[in-house]
Formats: C-alpha cells, structure tokens, sequence
C-alpha cells in the first residue's frame, strides 16, 4: 500500500514562511531573527539563571539586548560571514578549517571587545565601570567562546550554506547569549 500525502505540520510551514522570507528579504530577515533569539536569551537569563520572576524581570534590558542583536550581532555577524566567504572561497573540509581559524583567531575577540562595552554602555555604565567591568568579563567570555564555538563553527562552515549562516549560529547562540546576558548583567 502506497502512504497517501503528507499534511504539512505546523513546524513545516513555519519553516516554509522562515525561507520564503529569507529568500525575499535576507538581510531583514537574518537581522530581525537575531534580535528576536538574543532578546529570548536575556528572557532566558533573567528567568532560568537568574529567578527573576515576571514581577521583577527587566522588560528595558531585554529590549535592549534584542536591540544589540538587531544593531550590532546581526549586522555584524552577517556581514562578516559574506566577506570570509569572499576571503575563502569553497566548502571544503580545509576551506571550513581555515575559516574558523580566522573567525575564531580574529574575529571572535574583536567582536566580544566591541560586544561587552556596547552592553555596558547601553546599560548606563559610566566609561570608568563600563571599561573595569569590560577587563573583569572579557577573558572570561572569550575563554568561554573557545570552547563552544570553534566545533559550531566548523560544522557551520562546513555543512551550512552561506543564508542560513546565521540563523544556524543565532539558534545555538540561544544558549551562548543568555550565559552573555548573564555575565554582562552581573554586578
């Protein structure tokens, strides 16, 4: 007996709208999807890691990391994807190692430089906190980073085409920017 068509599920045809959309406006879409998972992460943070409470979650700084994911993490992260495309050209084994090197040798630390004191600037921190609280985070945020991100990233680089690039990473960075939220929220 031959199986009668498939209904698409709920999740299909959300994926469906995901690609239609990405496929229209990629650029809008990759930065909104951004924004969208990094303030989801602050929820997560203020939630989960921090037992805030409804009562006591900060509703400001979760508007403001969205904000950062659509102003900076988006942009960023997307538009360095599209030149290390350029600088190495390929989806070979060895053009996905090469690329991590330089995302993770290069990239990876200038991005958390500019990633921490933008948190905490946003955050009302005066430049004398922000840039103590910036020497008291950033190795630890890059150490972090060094065990998570360069096997993502192989396997990003490797497997993903250069479109979904971003969402792929934005949807592990669920996990990655709430432990963020949390380091950058820390008194």
């Amino acid at each position: 007996m031959l199986p009668g068509p498939t209904v698409p599920t709920g999740g299909m045809i959300l994926w469906r709208a995901y690609q239609q959309a990405l496929a229209a406006h990629p650029w809008k879409v990759q930065i909104i999807t951004t924004g969208s998972l990094v303030g989801l992460s602050d929820v997560i943070s203020q939630q989960l890691i921090e037992k805030r409470g409804l009562e006591k979650h900060q509703v400001h700084r979760t508007l403001t990391m969205a904000l950062i994911g659509c102003g900076y993490v988006g942009p960023v992260v997307g538009g360095w994807y599209r030149v290390l495309d350029r600088l190495i050209p390929g989806n070979t084994k060895m053009d996905a190692l090469k690329k991590v090197v330089a995302d993770q040798g290069c990239f990876a630390p200038c991005f958390f430089g500019c990633l921490l004191p933008l948190i905490g600037a946003l955050n009302g921190l005066s430049a004398k906190d922000n840039w103590a609280k910036v020497r008291q985070d950033y190795p630890d945020v890059l150490i972090s980073n060094y065990y998570i991100w360069p096997t993502v990233q192989l396997v990003n680089f490797y497997l993903i085409p250069l479109l979904y690039r971003l969402a792929f990473v934005q949807c592990i960075s669920v996990f990655w920017n709430t432990y963020v939220s949390w380091k950058s929220h820390q008194s």
